[in-house]
């Protein structure tokens, strides 16, 4: 009898730290562990999809990431009434893979090895669990360029995926590239994409709201939560989805509250409008997308409720 593992996740095979292994035999009741990485894969017409858990990242007081301009009591109690912690919350990191048959697509790439220390960086064995190497990605799409998306391009100061070219946002590059964010906050950033995005400049398409990604894939401008920001549609045989990147990162706060301010959105404002205009976008038109701090597999729907939005998991509807 043969199985179809297609739309199975999977996890990879658990290799443990010192950290780990106190963990497994209750020497620690800490959620401080990153599990290695869990894969989903699924179909979008005839494309096929691989979505990687990274990582995940555990935090204290959500209220000072989520809600900043809300009283600190209004997000905790939007939490409890959603059967989540009011004290703490989980961010996870999910790089996808679209394989159009002709092209293998990644759109974003964790943290790479800046990350590993700490249990994330776990895209490439990811990869390799469901089936692909990183010499197969043809397409490395960034839909902007903080550490936790561009932190896997290098791998040991060369190009982890060396056969592929790179698709950036021209005004997100042409902000992080500059020498004027030195002494500024952004620095830190400024920093990363020398390191991690200059290096690929010759083999980089700069790309602008509206343009061609791939076939099938297109670009759309969203800016906010950084000042080039892109989303990206995927349309095959009739079948959409939208990859929404960091449009919105939280499945309650974000999603049912869209205009409450996030810490990390740089233009607070500009990025509660493109949540509106994205999401609105989705929930009209029925369209799934793909959150990259989404709940994993990170892939869903968004339902219009009470001035914001539901999410709806992914279940079966892409399996038959």
């Amino acid at each position: 009898m043969e199985y179809d593992l297609r739309n199975c996740a999977v996890a990879a095979p658990v290799i443990l730290s010192e950290k780990a292994e106190a963990a497994a035999t209750g020497e620690t009741n800490k959620m401080d562990l990153t599990p290695l990485p869990d894969i989903n894969q699924f179909r979008l017409g005839s494309y096929k999809f691989t979505v990687v858990r990274d990582g995940i990242n555990v935090s204290e007081k959500p209220y000072e990431t989520f809600g900043t301009n809300q009283a600190p009591e209004t997000v905790q109690g939007l939490l409890s009434a959603n059967f989540l912690p009011a004290d703490k919350f989980v961010n996870g990191y999910t790089p996808a893979l679209i394989d159009t048959g002709s092209d293998v697509i990644l759109i974003d790439t964790g943290f790479g090895e800046s990350g590993r220390a700490r249990g994330a960086g776990q895209l490439t064995v990811g990869l390799k669990a469901a089936g692909y190497s990183a010499d197969d990605v043809t397409l490395v799409a960034l839909t902007h360029l903080h550490g936790d998306h561009i932190g896997g391009l290098m791998e040991n100061g060369a190009a982890a995926f060396k056969n592929a070219r790179y698709v950036v946002g021209q005004a997100e590059y042409d902000f992080w590239s500059n020498k004027a964010r030195e002494g500024t906050p952004a620095e830190g950033g400024h920093k990363a994409v020398l390191a991690n995005v200059l290096p690929l400049a010759e083999k980089t398409t700069f790309i602008k709201d509206g343009d061609s990604v791939a076939a099938g894939v297109t670009a759309m401008l969203a800016a906010g939560h950084s000042p080039g920001h892109m989303v990206f549609h995927v349309e095959s045989e009739g079948k959409r989805l939208v990859l929404t990147g960091d449009t919105a990162n939280h499945y309650i706060l974000s999603l049912l509250q869209p205009d409450w301010e996030v810490r990390f959105d740089m233009d607070k404002a500009q990025a509660a409008a493109s949540r509106r205009k994205v999401f609105d976008m989705i929930a009209s038109e029925k369209i799934a997308f793909l959150g990259y701090h989404m709940p994993f597999p990170a892939v869903g729907f968004a339902e219009k409720q009470d001035g914001g939005y539901r999410f709806v998991p992914k279940s079966y509807q892409f399996d038959i």
